[in-house]
Formats: structure tokens, sequence, C-alpha cells
């Protein structure tokens, strides 16, 4: 598969899917509290995008090949938890750190996006999972700045690489970034490590995700028997 090339007409469809699903995580934000389940989270979320938005929750019965249809209409990924959480009756605890994941399709066009959640503020969270979220959030724009046209796609995985690395941490590889449009999944597989310089070459009109996921100890994660989580 081909990276698509978007038009100014897509592309403006696209801020405005993007725009919307940050909008969800702006809503959810004053409920992200001790106490709540990844599960009414959830089902705030899907009310919010279905009843007042108008989108429709891109993960829900998604399937991947390979994959069992998604449950649920959004991610939730608790402390050890990398990617893809499943939510359910699990409460967050003062302390906690949780990832929302929010994808919305409108008018064709897929916005995805999420934000890492202190549970009970900053000072709640160890010394460490503070850490880790202020490192994971410098790679995110450290990759973003490093995207300009004629730039390459290794560009970005590259300052993202170094700037876990050289403070402690690790890449997860198997998951990554990746191109979005019409499809929840498009080309390119935007890595989060890498070497300057490789990869395709970076052109006006490509849209993709770049989504660091970062771990403290080692990269190596295992997969629960749900089919989905990702836990480190």
């Amino acid at each position: 598969m081909s990276i698509v090339i978007k038009t100014p007409e897509e592309i403006e469809k696209m801020r405005v899917a993007c725009r919307l699903a940050a909008e969800v995580l702006d809503y959810i934000e004053p409920f992200v509290v001790p106490g709540v389940t990844t599960g009414e989270l959830d089902r705030l979320c899907h009310d919010y995008m279905v009843n007042v938005q108008d989108t429709i929750p891109a993960p829900l019965d998604y399937a991947p090949p390979g994959y069992t249809p998604y449950p649920k209409s959004i991610c939730t990924s608790v402390n050890h938890q990398v990617c893809h959480g499943v939510p359910g009756e699990k409460a967050l605890k003062k302390g906690d750190i949780v990832n929302l994941d929010i994808t919305v399709i409108k008018d064709g066009f897929h916005g995805d996006t999420s934000r890492m959640f202190l549970v009970g503020g900053e000072s709640a969270c160890s010394i460490v999972a503070r850490r880790l979220t202020r490192i994971t959030y410098e790679c995110m724009w450290l990759g973003i700045a490093a995207v300009r046209p004629g730039g390459r796609l290794g560009d970005i995985g590259a300052a993202i690489q170094k700037h876990a690395e050289g403070n402690g941490f690790s890449v997860v590889r198997e998951f990554c970034g990746h191109g979005i449009g019409r499809k929840f999944h498009e080309e390119p597989q935007v890595l989060h490590y890498g070497k300057a310089g490789t990869g395709p070459t970076l052109e006006p009109g490509m849209i993709f995700t770049i989504e660091p996921m970062i771990n403290a100890g080692k990269a190596a994660i295992s997969e629960l028997p749900d089919g989905w989580t990702i836990v480190t």
C-alpha cells in the first residue's frame, strides 16, 4: 500500500476530525479522578461522540487482520499498560497514570489523538511516573519538530529514540505511529526509533500520527489474554 497524499479539501476535513477528537479529551478530563472506572470513562466518551458531536467512535468493533473486534469506543491504558487497554470495571486510584486514546470518524475521515492523565494530580504520582510522562511528551514534540517537506521518515524516530534512551528509558519497537485519513491505519508506519536520513521522503499532504510509547524499564512487551491490551 502506498502513502496517500491528501488534497487541500481532504486536509481540511482531517483538521475537523482531529479537532473533534481533541475535544473529547477536553470533555473527559474532569471525570478522570480517583474512583472512576475505565468503563465509565468509555461510556461518557461514547455518549459525547455519538450524541453531542455526531461522530463515530472508530475503535468500536474495529478488527484488523488477526484481531477480534475491539469491544469499546476508546482505549484506556493504565500504568504498565502500554496501549490498547480495554475499558472495564477497573477503578482508577490516586497516583495512577492513564492514557486515553480517542479516534473519531467525521464525514468519512479519522481524527486520532491521545492524552496522558496523572490521576489525583502530578503531586500524587511517583517521581518515576512524572519523569516518564514528561520525557515521553518531550519525545513526541521532538518527533513533530523533525517533520518537514524534504525530511526523511527516519528523522522522526531518530529524534525520539535519542531523547528517550538519553534519559534512561526505552522505546517500544512493536507498535508505531501510522498514516491516517479515510482509513484508521494507512501507510507509512512511523517508527519511534531509527536512523536519521533514512526512509521515505516527507511530502506536503502526508498525514500521520506520532505516538511514542516509552518504557521506564526494558522495551519488551506482551499481550494480555483479551487479545488487545499490551503491557510491559
